[in-house]
């Protein structure tokens, strides 16, 4: 079995798997011509049942082949331009050879003696980052695993420099369309039900400023303490940016804590023609960005960013073992001092290698591509009067439902749409995802890929369209 793991005596069989590793994936990439394959889960669930693990099959081609039976064939692509479903985009070649590289040495970033350069790398990183936002000199942060808990641990620092010792007293305030780890955070970290006050949202789904004034005195007047307001840099239904200048004054004001939850749109930190649309996200004091959506990188690739690294502090924990307080007057770079977790994946590689090999501007040039072809998608959608689409887009995010022109009962064309996603999703041709707006069920393109064209989105609303109509003719059957 020693044969098995990877040293100078396995260097060769290692190169030998690998490369028949890649070459089937590549293969299967080239030959993809739908998102998905339609599989139903009743199907494939008996073929992975009957695999017996404590049998194993000895040889690396027969388990790619096996492997190919139960996962490849019927994986859901995100490279394939009609996938325009979730929060998940293609990756690039660069970031995958890091994924490959990191694996492989499988340095852990918790300790200096775990990793030496990959703690200065994520260090660079970091700092790089920082300087793209502007959040000042005495900035820092640390790799997470992704959004949630980049948005936990922020809101753990919040909660620790509110400085009280009553829970139930603290609040935070995010808009009613913020990611739902706000509210999963709150619980965690052990504040009330009520600790999480939603804010309403103006027609194009930003935070209303004036309610959240109104809400941030209210708290002051009842006795309150206002522990941070999250606002959203690119909300996961609508893709729409909070009005952060005008949250950051109230901050201000009110002495909050100011988080930004830019999961998804950190991608125009690198953007060419549209940065301007995160301007106030310098005056926050934590920052999430998900580089494993708008950065075009592999899951995981998250960090969590602060304006005052001394607020870090709040996360550290010293083992004999593992991090003793000597090593901090040794100056000992020690990146676990940051984290919520200890053993952590080497995931600021792949941004390193993409960063090396491409630079800021071609990802930007991507993350711009997506969003000039989310205001395209925005107008054709909005010219068609199968449709109606909810708000114009500020990333690359649209929202919108079938409006079959026979058919005016709401809940019916909600049925009508919902039976569109579905039998969509079972053909294969195309992934689209969906959402509630005002209590009756929308469609949602998320738009990651610059390979969409605008032909695949008219392709896709006219598969929409007419999975709507079939639903509709057939509901009129049953009825008679």
């Amino acid at each position: 079995m020693r044969s098995h793991l990877l040293n100078d005596t396995t260097a060769e069989q290692y190169r030998r798997s690998v490369t028949a590793g890649v070459e089937r994936v590549a293969a299967k990439l080239a030959a993809t011509e739908r998102p998905f394959t339609g599989i139903s889960v009743d199907a494939l669930s008996p073929r992975i049942d009957e695999i017996d693990l404590d049998q194993p099959l000895h040889d690396t081609t027969a388990v790619l082949d096996e492997l190919e039976d139960v996962y490849l064939r019927d994986a859901i692509y995100f490279h394939h331009p009609r996938y325009l479903a979730h929060l998940n985009c293609p990756v690039v070649i660069p970031a995958v050879l890091g994924e490959a590289v990191l694996s492989a040495v499988n340095s852990s970033l918790d300790t200096w003696d775990q990793s030496a350069g990959g703690t200065l790398i994520e260090r660079k990183l970091i700092d790089w980052t920082n300087e793209r936002i502007g959040l000042g000199p005495a900035a820092d942060g640390v790799f997470t695993s992704g959004g949630s808990q980049s948005n936990l641990q922020a809101l753990l620092l919040a909660r620790e420099e509110a400085k009280t010792d009553s829970l139930a007293t603290l609040r935070i305030f995010a808009s009613e369309v913020s990611h739902f780890s706000v509210k999963k955070s709150a619980k965690l970290l052990g504040l009330g039900q009520d600790a999480v006050v939603s804010i309403p949202v103006d027609h194009d789904k930003r935070m209303q400023t004036v309610a959240l004034a109104r809400e941030l005195e209210r708290c002051a007047k009842d006795g309150l303490v206002p522990m941070a307001v999250v606002a959203t840099a690119g909300t996961t239904d609508f893709g729409s940016i909070d009005p952060l200048p005008e949250i950051a004054e109230l901050c201000e004001q009110f002495g909050t804590w100011m988080h930004v939850d830019a999961a998804y749109g950190c991608g125009l930190l690198a953007s060419l023609k549209h940065r301007d649309r995160i301007g106030g996200i310098e005056r926050a004091d934590s920052v999430t960005v998900d580089y494993h959506k708008s950065f075009f990188q592999p899951v995981s690739s998250s960090a969590v960013l602060v304006r005052d690294a001394a607020t870090l502090r709040h996360a550290t924990y010293h083992a004999e073992y593992l991090n003793p307080r000597r090593m901090v007057e040794e100056r000992i770079p020690n990146q676990v001092d940051k984290s919520l977790q200890t053993t952590r994946r080497f995931d600021a590689l792949k941004l390193w290698m993409t960063l090396r090999t491409m630079g800021a501007d071609g990802i930007g040039q991507l993350f711009d591509d997506v969003c000039d072809l989310a205001r395209e998608g925005w107008r054709m959608i909005a010219a068609d009067p199968r449709f109606d689409v909810v708000v114009e887009p500020s990333l690359s995010t649209l929202v919108f439902r079938c409006i079959p022109a026979s058919v005016t009962d709401p809940a019916e064309i909600d049925r009508a749409n919902l039976y569109a996603r579905k039998a969509l999703f079972a053909s294969g041709d195309a992934i689209v995802a969906g959402t509630k707006v005002g209590g009756r069920h929308y469609l949602k393109f998320t738009l990651l890929n610059p390979e969409t064209q605008a032909s695949d989105i008219a392709a896709v609303l006219d598969l929409i369209a007419g999975h709507a109509e079939q639903y509709l003719g057939e509901s009129l059957d049953r009825a008679s």
